[in-house]
């Protein structure tokens, strides 16, 4: 449009000088000593138009020869910059494609080669990116520590240096050197939403509860924080403050800072309902409780609603009856008014809501009410069975057999027994001495008892008789009718005796492998004739 424009208003300018010229003819004189120069207007015009035209393409032309230095200079830096802009792209798009190891190559390469301070800049957080997904930290490291640098006085390229820093830290668990990168923004008064939530993230890590409490309240103010994750934040560090505060004495002051909503939050509704019960305030206590309770029906503040004095318990019985028209069948609910009504006193009550809360769950804490119910009221058969449901409802118990195997026998004095460490053991044989029998002189002496008599005679000891060390002990070689007496004197269950008979293969006289006392005596005497 404007060279339309252009080009008609020099036609019209033309057509206005032709029509001037035609209508005023006349003589141009020129006197430049020692000539004299005498032309008609119409060419002087003309001349001057030419030389109007070629001075002015002779000075473009000479501003556009000067000019070739900037515009290649501008050229190599298009250059330049689309190659940059092609590595940062390519870049970006594999980082978040997860192909970190290609984006720190092309990152990296960025940062060698473009000149501009905030693409190095922007190059270097970049490849810490990659190498932070790779785990390469020392990598990673180095790469903030460039970025720091050519960030230089720039107070947003500072914070971009600093954010991306923390991020990384937190996602590796070091909260305590993020919060050190992110004091100098603190300090600063930044107020930025990320900022802010990385501190939160920080601050969370660290368990520095005030602070917790002060930027959870920041961001849900400014709706940065999902609702339920602010108030489980708020709802945490406000109960810590309170717990604090009651070993200062404080904890009023912390009350009255709470916002009414915060107080219903379940956490902070517990220990506020404890502080003023620990003050001898049990009304506010339970009307602390019931108002939490009223606004989300929680197991752990209907329990806590549920202990308390004997003073207490017609007031909460009656509140927690009408919770218990609207939830019926809520086992929880049912197991707290058990609870008020034993610590009423009310026995018949209590055991018809744990009765009924039994019914419907089989939990631990029940049974155990159950337990101590029926120990006030005289009945330890079923007070013993409820502790140990509850026992059993709380952990899986084994299932022990009493008659599955025999038990193991005492294998210490057994003469071929196998010492892991020392092998066999080596025992001298000695003399055979013959038992007293009538007839003997009454003068001589009696022969002394030997290790195998404390073994087999289980009345040795009451008979006076004084067991000496094991290792002074000399065994003597037992004989065959020894050795059956030794496995004969391990008990036998009564169901192995009902056993029925069995053969091994090649008996010719087949015995039971399982026989009764009185048949195994008679069997020893019939040997030993």
């Amino acid at each position: 449009m404007r060279t339309w424009f252009w080009t008609l208003l020099l036609a019209v300018v033309a057509v206005a000088l032709a029509v001037m010229l035609r209508a005023h003819p006349g003589n141009v004189l020129i006197l430049i000593s020692p000539w004299r120069i005498e032309l008609s207007l119409t060419l002087a015009v003309l001349l001057l138009v030419a030389t109007f035209v070629l001075l002015y393409v002779g000075l473009r032309v000479l501003a556009w020869l000067v000019a070739i230095p900037d515009r290649l200079r501008a050229w190599r830096g298009r250059r330049a910059q689309a190659r940059d802009h092609e590595l940062l792209e390519r870049g970006w798009i594999e980082l978040l494609e997860g192909r970190f190891a290609h984006a720190e190559k092309d990152l990296t390469k960025l940062l060698e080669q473009t000149r501009e301070r905030s693409r190095r800049v922007l190059a270097a957080l970049s490849a810490a990116r990659a190498a932070h997904g790779l785990g390469e930290f020392e990598r990673r490291d180095r790469m903030l520590d460039a970025a720091r640098e050519h960030a230089g006085d720039d107070a947003g390229l500072q914070e971009a240096v600093a954010t991306v820093s923390a991020d990384m830290l937190l996602d590796q668990g070091e909260a305590a050197r993020a919060l050190a990168v992110l004091a100098p923004l603190q300090d600063g008064g930044a107020r930025h939403l990320h900022t802010m939530r990385l501190l939160l993230r920080a601050e969370t890590a660290l368990g520095h509860q005030e602070r917790v409490f002060v930027l959870a309240r920041g961001l849900a103010r400014r709706n940065a924080l999902a609702k339920p994750e602010a108030d489980a934040l708020i709802d945490a560090s406000g109960a810590a403050r309170l717990r604090a505060g009651l070993a200062t004495d404080e904890w009023r002051a912390i009350w009255k800072d709470l916002k009414s909503e915060e107080r219903l939050l379940p956490n902070i509704a517990l220990v506020g309902a404890q502080a003023f019960e620990a003050a001898g305030e049990y009304n506010e206590a339970a009307r602390i409780l019931e108002s939490a309770i009223e606004v989300k029906f929680n197991p752990t503040l209907v329990a806590a609603y549920a202990r308390c004095e004997s003073e207490q318990v017609p007031r909460r019985l009656a509140k927690a009856e009408t919770w218990l028209q609207k939830r019926p069948a809520d086992t929880d609910l049912l197991s707290a008014l058990g609870q008020l009504c034993l610590n009423g006193q009310l026995w018949g009550q209590a055991e018809r809501y744990l009765q009924r809360s039994l019914s419907r769950s089989n939990e631990a804490q029940t049974h155990a009410l159950l337990g101590s119910l029926y120990d006030r009221l005289n009945r330890p058969a079923d007070a013993v069975r409820h502790w140990r449901l509850a026992t059993a409802a709380r952990m899986a118990l084994p299932v022990l057999a009493t008659d599955a195997a025999l038990p193991a026998a005492d294998t210490g004095a057994d003469p071929a027994h196998f010492d892991a460490e020392a092998g066999y053991l080596t025992v001298e044989a000695e003399p055979y001495t013959p038992p007293l029998v009538d007839g003997l002189p009454d003068d001589e002496p009696p022969v002394a008892a030997s290790a195998v008599d404390y073994v087999l005679d289980p009345d040795a000891r009451t008979a006076g008789r004084a067991t000496p060390q094991p290792e002074t002990l000399a065994v003597p070689v037992r004989s065959a009718v020894d050795i059956e007496d030794y496995f004969d004197s391990a008990p036998i269950p009564p169901s192995a005796l009902e056993a029925p008979l069995h053969s091994l293969p090649g008996d010719t006289d087949p015995v039971d492998r399982v026989t009764p006392p009185a048949a195994g005596e008679a069997a020893r005497n019939k040997n030993k004739a």
